[in-house]
């Protein structure tokens, strides 16, 4: 079970900015920016090379998810991004969006 899943289950805490059936949108706990937050599917998926074509509508709607999180947070600019395997930067075996902005 990752770190992802337990927060999901709500076994561990995390300052959440975002939650629906599909995905929570939470702060990383280690920002690399002023502000940096991840979008993370309730559903398993270890990586981008392991959807499949089911999971095509989750992943557009972990993309609306973050763009209106950005825009509640009021953001002035961010970019996104996945990391895929470790080798990559990936470090929870559980797909995620990587958003960091700043309100300058």
């Amino acid at each position: 079970m990752t770190i992802f899943k337990k927060i999901i289950d709500g076994e561990i805490p995390a300052e959440k900015y975002y939650e629906d059936d599909l995905c929570i949108a939470i702060k990383d706990i280690n920002p690399q920016d002023e502000v940096h937050f991840l979008v993370i599917p309730k559903k398993e998926i270890k990586t981008i090379f392991d959807m499949s074509e089911d999971d095509e509508k989750l992943v557009g709607h972990l993309h609306f998810v973050w763009a209106k999180v950005a825009k509640d947070l009021g953001l002035e600019w961010c970019k996104m991004n996945f990391n895929v395997w470790e080798k990559w930067g990936q470090e929870v075996m559980h797909i995620h969006l990587h958003v960091l902005g700043n309100f300058k």
